[in-house]
């Protein structure tokens, strides 16, 4: 296991990355065990666990040595992962990183859908136009016909966006059950990305829904942000293998 000696972003070819990378926790105001949740959640977020050579198994006292404590907050961190559904205790295995069946994902996307359009709809009530129009900014760099010398640059901007609609909507509630589907919807965004023409068709979805978020038209951005996750949903679905 590697370790990373500041809390910097990580940068797009690590996040792509099967092996789990954490942060040395810091002696601040927030507790040790809180700083080594949080460390390790962001860690898990950041990996693309549904690759074929990922390691997925978690070990106490290696985490330990990685975020520089005892092995109590550890256990702390393993035992909130757990309850959130992003680790398992498996008999004989020890704790693993939950990692879901196509299926699974495939109605984790719906559900992601179903709260996005919403956080869109909301976004067109709340946000202020320089927000709106700032969305822009994450897609200036890619000309057309390069994209797909950057997808991985891509990927993260494609995350960036639908992330940004859920936080512009300003409702925690869905804030919150979001966070919960988003360790696997990443990892399939970022894996579905580089299949077929979906790159060049999700950056055209993304220009018209920020058409209809600048005119405020809340049911056309609606409807689209829904139809683009779906989208999604379908390709899954129909790709076989890719949870192998």
């Amino acid at each position: 296991m590697s370790t990373r000696a500041s809390s910097e972003p990580v940068p797009s070819e690590e996040l792509r990355d099967s092996t789990l990378v954490v942060s040395p926790v810091r002696a601040e105001t927030v507790s040790v065990a809180e700083q080594s949740y949080l460390s390790l959640r962001e860690a898990i977020l950041s990996m693309d666990i549904y690759r074929p050579d990922a390691d997925l198994r978690l070990d106490e006292q290696r985490l330990a040595s990685a975020l520089g404590v005892s092995r109590t907050p550890v256990r702390q961190a393993l035992a909130r992962l757990q309850h959130e559904g992003l680790v398992q205790v498996i008999p004989r295995r020890g704790v693993m990183i939950v990692r879901k069946e196509q299926a699974e994902i495939t109605e984790m996307i719906r559900a992601w859908a179903a709260l996005e359009s919403m956080a869109a709809r909301l976004l067109c009530e709340r946000a202020s136009d320089d927000d709106i129009h700032h969305l822009r900014d994450l897609f200036s760099t890619f000309e057309d016909g390069e994209l797909r010398l950057h997808l991985d640059e891509y990927s993260e901007a494609n995350l960036r966006f639908h992330q940004r609609i859920i936080e512009l909507a300003g409702s925690q509630v869905i804030s919150s059950m979001v966070d919960q589907l988003l360790v696997h919807v990443r990892a399939i965004r970022g894996r579905m990305i580089g299949e077929a023409d979906r790159a060049e068709r999700s950056i055209v979805d993304h220009m018209h829904i920020i058409e209809a978020l600048e005119s405020r038209d809340a049911e056309l951005a609606e409807r689209l942000v829904r139809d683009h996750a779906l989208n999604l949903a379908a390709d899954v679905e129909q790709t076989s293998g890719l949870l192998n």
